[in-house]
């Protein structure tokens, strides 16, 4: 299969002024291509992982020769989380589901909670990384963190995701990742967000 850049479903200012058009730019056609063109150039003798879809490798690992297990993982990892990055932002306001609001209600005991819970993971995670909101095994939702471009695959299927590497914030907020943070919440995309969940939950 083709690994090619995502196109964006909004043009790179259309989030301002929670995330700037400039760092939007960079983010997209350095760092997201930047990863794609690293994990294929690793995979490059693997022709076999390179016709499966990257989600698909980063979930068995197994599959992937161990010399390259840590590259995939690295830049695997960077291609699909921006790859589902973008897809929850979005311009304009949007509303959850029913089905996502309540099972938020049932595992977090309000919205506020979850918010709460989720802007924390991502304030404190040390360093680069991630804040996920993901529903595990047993159809609950969980939140969680990783470092780096690790996935929130041992934890369950991600369905929302909050980039905290520098370079996703760092040119409108220096070093105000809680500022960055709490904007988020202006820009998620919880229409796409509450059809991931009902295709997780099936």
């Amino acid at each position: 299969m083709e690994h090619k850049l995502p196109e964006l479903s909004f043009d790179y200012n259309a989030l301002e002024p929670y995330i700037d058009g400039k760092t939007m730019e960079i983010h997209h056609t350095k760092h997201h291509q930047g990863y794609i063109n690293k994990y294929v150039k690793a995979l490059e003798n693997e022709k076999e992982l390179l016709e499966k879809d990257v989600e698909e490798v980063l979930k068995n690992l197994d599959d992937v020769p161990q010399d390259l297990a840590q590259s995939v993982v690295n830049n695997g990892g960077g291609y699909y989380n921006h790859r589902l990055f973008w897809t929850i932002l979005s311009p304009e306001k949007t509303e959850m589901s029913t089905g996502l609001k309540m099972a938020i209600d049932r595992d977090f005991g309000s919205f506020s909670n979850f918010k709460e819970e989720f802007s924390t993971a991502a304030k404190t995670q040390f360093g680069s990384g991630w804040a996920w909101l993901v529903v595990k095994d047993d159809g609950s939702l969980a939140v969680t963190n990783t470092p780096n471009q690790n996935t929130a695959f041992e934890d369950g299927q991600p369905i929302l995701a909050l980039d905290v590497w520098e370079h996703a914030y760092y040119l409108n907020y220096q070093n105000r990742r809680p500022d960055y943070v709490e904007n988020f919440w202006n820009i998620v995309n919880w229409k796409q967000v509450s059809e991931y969940f009902d295709k997780a939950s099936k």
